[in-house]
């Protein structure tokens, strides 16, 4: 075994926190979504948290960028809905998946990235991210290639139709 180990050219690292990151939930895409328009994917699932509290939903809304609706999302005295943990990544695939049916170019570069395993790299996060020992969950990741499968299996009826 060597002392580092190889490369894995069979995945891709991006951080979903970069803006310029098409693939990222801060990247400014927005889309309509619920009935509103979201500044960006990270805006969205910030203020589904807390959807129960119209004032820090729109808070949330109305937040310049999408650090700073993750900040305020992240404020621990807010009440956050009690089935989170059942419905953070349903939360976070309707974002994704309408961001991409939302910009052509942005389901295609998620088209793009073909077979290879999509990675949030998070040292910090090992719920959406893989953690700083690549061991953590990855949710975000993996929410991303649940649509890319979404998507292929959508061009694939269109091709048979």
């Amino acid at each position: 075994m060597a002392l580092f180990p190889e490369e894995d050219t069979n995945s891709h690292y991006f951080s979903r926190h970069d803006e310029n990151e098409l693939l990222g939930s801060a990247s400014q895409h927005s889309f309509e979504l619920d009935g509103k328009t979201w500044p960006t994917v990270e805006h969205y699932y910030q203020a589904m948290v807390f959807e129960s509290q119209p004032k820090l939903v729109n808070k949330i809304m109305f937040s310049k960028t999408a650090l700073e609706a993750a900040k305020v999302g992240k404020w621990r005295f807010w009440q956050r809905r009690k089935d989170l943990k059942k419905v953070q990544s349903i939360i976070m695939t309707r974002a994704l998946y309408t961001k991409c049916k939302t910009y052509p170019e942005i389901a295609q570069a998620l088209l793009d990235t073909d077979e290879l395993r999509l990675v949030e790299n998070n040292n910090y996060d090992y719920f959406w991210g893989c953690g700083r020992d690549r061991r953590g969950e990855n949710a975000y990741g993996k929410v991303l290639m649940n649509v890319r499968e979404k998507l292929l299996e959508e061009n694939h009826n269109t091709e048979a139709s």
